[in-house]
């Protein structure tokens, strides 16, 4: 019979921060690396000397810049988190099983993934659906994932678990790009005819992975918290669950105004991360270098240096405070998009992937830790606390990249987008400093 661990076992730890390692293969090879090359490479149309001639994409009888289509289904797809996420995570503390809801949202995200592997031009509508669904899933399981994170760790011990989490999910996630990379530079090794097949199952390996190792995370992880049965008022309770974590909040200044920061500089921060690629493929001059070996090189940069990132931010959080650790990473990230304005080489964009690398996985890590840190003692209902957190962070990804697709069909680049995005950092920032040091 399973043991059950109590609340700040080592091994209850580390099985809670296996689910970055399993999950992140997603966020790295769908969101930003192989996905984005994938899909620009199939509706992009160049000349000889590799100009870009057409990238228009036809879909549901409207002409699309390629970019603008991806980023309005990205939108939709976080939309519909938002919609979801409330409601879900109110049922889930309500008959305590919100692990059964973290499983369904794996294998919902996963199984999608793997059907990426037959996106073609001619079933684009399929393709965006298994592109729409694997967003859902992704981060709607984050929802019920981090909600445990103050079930399962004591306040003192959050920061660290936090940034472990991110960390294992950075060196998961390129462990496995560096399989898939490897089978595509080299499919002639593999029997391939050419590096179609092999980016395809780059897909289905993600959904593998993502299912295989997260079945760690589910032996240990609890149940729930609650016992109820599931009665026919059930649906209900989720906006119950809402308001009354609505109200709640209104009393506590601290965690109000937090998470009004923390909307703000998020939706920056998530369409940064998310756009990163398509800005290297369409806005670099990459002359006789190979761009998809130049972008692949940024990402694995990016991915790796968050690790110290997440790590040198768990410690200064410990010396300084989050709320200042917080405010100068948002400055390092103005500074970030006033010098990606300007860069044309890709030795530019090494530079400025590093730099993002370290402030990326230190302002995720301690975004959520700061979030759990401030939640009322011995509170609950923590699912449905978090999915304020995740909701916020989704309707500001949903602004983010409707202003992102927008910026880029009105003006056809996509560097008055990274512009427009300081405003964000520097309203977050103002925000920032009005949050009580003490309550």
């Amino acid at each position: 019979m399973r043991e059950t661990l109590p609340k700040g076992h080592k091994k209850l730890l580390n099985a809670w921060a296996f689910y970055d390692w399993a999950n992140s293969v997603y966020s790295l090879t769908i969101a930003s690396a192989i996905f984005p090359i994938f899909w620009g490479a199939l509706t992009i149309v160049r000349d000889a000397d590799d100009n870009i001639i057409n990238d228009t994409v036809r879909f549901l009888g409207i002409d699309f810049n390629n970019d603008s289509l991806i980023s309005y289904v990205t939108a939709l797809a976080f939309l519909m988190v938002s919609i979801l996420s409330p409601l879900l995570s109110g049922i889930a503390d309500y008959i305590g099983n919100k692990k059964n809801f973290l499983k369904f949202f794996c294998y919902l995200g996963a199984l999608s993934c793997i059907g990426l592997y037959w996106f073609s031009m001619e079933h684009l509508w399929f393709g965006l659906l298994c592109y729409f669904l694997a967003l859902i899933g992704f981060w709607a399981s984050l929802v019920f994932y981090n909600s445990y994170l103050p079930d399962i760790a004591f306040p003192e011990q959050q920061d660290a678990i936090s940034a472990k989490g991110y960390s294992l999910g950075y060196i998961g996630s390129v462990v496995l790009l560096i399989i898939n990379l490897v089978m595509i530079f080299f499919y002639d090794t593999f029997g391939f005819e050419d590096e179609g097949v092999p980016t395809r199952l780059s897909f289905v390996m993600v959904g593998v992975w993502w299912i295989g190792f997260s079945q760690y995370t589910y032996y240990h992880l609890p149940k729930g918290n609650k016992k109820d049965k599931l009665t026919k008022d059930v649906v209900f309770n989720g906006f119950k669950e809402l308001k009354s974590i609505w109200a709640a909040m209104q009393h506590d200044l601290r965690l109000r105004r937090y998470l009004s920061a923390f909307f703000v500089y998020s939706m920056a921060v998530q369409t940064i991360m998310l756009i990163a690629t398509y800005f290297g493929i369409e806005e670099l001059d990459w002359g006789d270098q190979d761009a998809t070996t130049g972008l692949i090189i940024s990402i694995l940069l990016i991915q790796l240096v968050a690790v110290l990132g997440a790590f040198l931010t768990s410690r200064a959080s410990a010396k300084y405070g989050n709320i200042k650790v917080l405010i100068f990473i948002n400055f390092i990230w103005i500074g970030i998009c006033a010098f990606a304005y300007t860069i044309t080489t890709p030795e530019e964009f090494y530079v400025t992937a590093a730099i993002v690398g370290l402030v990326m996985g230190g302002i995720q890590s301690l975004s959520r830790s700061t979030y759990s840190k401030f939640l009322p003692e011995n509170a609950v209902d923590t699912a449905s606390y978090f999915s304020f957190y995740d909701v916020s962070e989704k309707i500001g990804i949903v602004i983010g990249m409707f202003s992102y697709g927008l910026v880029a069909q009105l003006t056809g680049s996509i560097r008055y987008s990274i512009l427009f995005l300081i405003l964000f950092f520097v309203i977050g920032v103002l925000l920032l400093f009005r949050v009580p040091r003490n309550q």
